[in-house]
């Protein structure tokens, strides 16, 4: 019986990586990022016992998104059953120091993204009237900030896509989960000096655990910061 198919963004480290490999278990994965070397490697491991496929893309820009797109329909990747929209920048700094490029770069990547990917691909899920999203937000799309006034403008923004997207996929058996989660334990913070320890935080792995333990049962799944 053929795999269903998952595709997550970012997944070359960190968060992405962590439920890739666990998606790897039941799914084929489709492994989307800026480099490709990490995404080889990933693909590498997963071949011992699933099977993925590394396809390189920037998914803030937009020839990038048509090649990929492409070579879904060409490797006969359509549809995807389950979408991880997971790659997000941050740019930090004081409301009066954040810079016109951070900001534009920010929305690219955080935002408009993840609604053209997912405009590509709803068509396909609502045709066989099943699917899943699983849409990485933040805490910093439930309060602002300090010095995140651009990055969560961002996800509060990526958030009223998701809960909209949620209520035009319930009548076709698509789900839209959207997951909350405080500081990892990643390079992430290095965009900023307001973050002072981030090994404080949980680490990717123990965050994708979370969120596998708790997708089949919740649309809404918060994990705070760890102390």
């Amino acid at each position: 019986m053929k795999k269903p198919i998952a595709l997550v963004t970012g997944a070359g480290s960190g968060l992405g990586k962590e439920l890739a490999i666990r998606l790897s278990h039941t799914h084929h994965v489709i492994l989307i990022g800026r480099r490709g070397k990490p995404l080889k490697e990933l693909a590498a491991l997963i071949h011992s016992h699933g099977s993925a496929l590394a396809v390189p893309c920037d998914i803030s820009d937009p020839d990038s998104r048509k090649e990929l797109l492409d070579t879904l329909t060409k490797e006969s990747l359509l549809p995807v059953d389950f979408v991880v929209h997971n790659a997000g920048v941050g740019r930090f700094s004081s409301v009066e120091d954040a810079a016109s490029a951070d900001l534009e770069s920010m929305f690219q990547t955080n935002v408009f993204g993840p609604m053209a990917l997912t405009k590509a691909l709803f068509p396909y899920m609502k045709k066989q009237k099943s699917g899943t999203f699983l849409t990485i937000l933040s805490t910093a799309a439930l309060r602002g900030k300090s010095n995140e006034s651009g990055y969560a403008a961002s996800k509060f923004a990526l958030r009223g896509y998701s809960e909209s997207l949620a209520k035009e996929a319930e009548p076709y058996g698509i789900r839209v989960i959207r997951a909350y989660m405080g500081g990892m334990n990643t390079p992430f913070w290095e965009n900023g000096d307001h973050v002072k320890d981030p090994s404080r935080f949980f680490q990717p792995s123990e965050v994708a655990d979370i969120i596998m333990e708790q997708i089949d049962e919740k649309d809404e799944i918060i994990i705070e910061s760890k102390k």
